[in-house]
């Protein structure tokens, strides 16, 4: 199929952010249960996402350096917004055009994207458990699953890959000029249709960005089966603290 690795990118993309803050109320949930104090369980939560969080902040730093756009405050200090919701970072910049101003908030999936390619597929071996599974070698999968945690530091590089991709999607301040510069592109894409360009654009265009989905989809997926391994234990833990506390928080 020409479009298979856009479809697996809309496929896996959703239960990806799903699966984040599911997480998240989860480890939250036992946190709170544990400290009965909130500023005491963002301060823990802070701590435990830290590593994704500096890469977060620092690319979109690094990004607007490279665009050659001021910045102004840079933070790694969590707070509560007036909507409910926690800010574990964040990173002043200048507003400037719709193009630099997408890059700019694009650039944590960016970086994270990079980080666990090169955590997942080189330092874990998790590439070659894609292969063996893509050539449908179901028990040598399992059997090179079983070896997993004999690879050198395998426990930090799976903490380091599982904070990353937790903390890689670009947040709704950072997403402001995607919706302006998808308008613009779709008005050009329309108008090079009706010009008689579609051949060409699905002939030389669509395959390499075909591509290009396809790979950032495999990493997806790979975030995806980290979180899912994450989330049984921690459910299973939050209900643990709260039965012996006999304490629990609403959803």
């Amino acid at each position: 199929m020409p479009f298979t690795g856009f479809l697996l990118f809309i496929l896996l993309i959703l239960p990806l952010v799903f699966l984040q803050r599911l997480l998240h109320r989860e480890i939250q949930a036992v946190l709170i249960i544990l400290t009965r104090n909130s500023q005491l369980t963002i301060g823990l939560f802070s701590v435990l996402f830290f590593p994704g969080i500096f890469l977060h902040e620092l690319s979109h730093f690094l990004m607007a350096k490279l665009l050659r756009v001021r910045t102004g405050n840079f933070s790694l200090i969590p707070a509560t917004l007036p909507n409910g919701r926690l800010q574990m970072g964040y990173v002043e910049t200048e507003e400037t055009d719709v193009v630099r101003d997408s890059l700019i908030g694009l650039a944590p999936l960016i970086a994270g994207s990079l980080f666990i390619a090169y955590a997942g597929l080189n330092r874990l071996g998790f590439g070659i458990l894609m292969d063996l599974l893509a050539n449908g070698q179901i028990e040598l999968f399992w059997t090179a699953v079983g070896y997993l945690p004999q690879v050198n530091d395998f426990f930090l590089w799976f903490y380091l890959v599982f904070v990353v991709s937790s903390t890689m999607m670009p947040s709704e301040s950072d997403r402001h000029a995607w919706l302006p510069l998808g308008l613009w592109t779709a008005v050009l894409f329309t108008l090079a249709t009706f010009a008689g360009a579609g051949t060409w654009m699905l002939e030389n265009l669509a395959p390499s960005l075909n591509d290009f989905l396809g790979t950032v989809a495999t990493l997806f997926g790979l975030s995806v089966t980290v979180h899912v391994i994450l989330l049984l234990p921690t459910m299973l833990l939050h209900r643990a603290v709260s039965r012996i506390t006999g304490l629990d928080i609403k959803k």
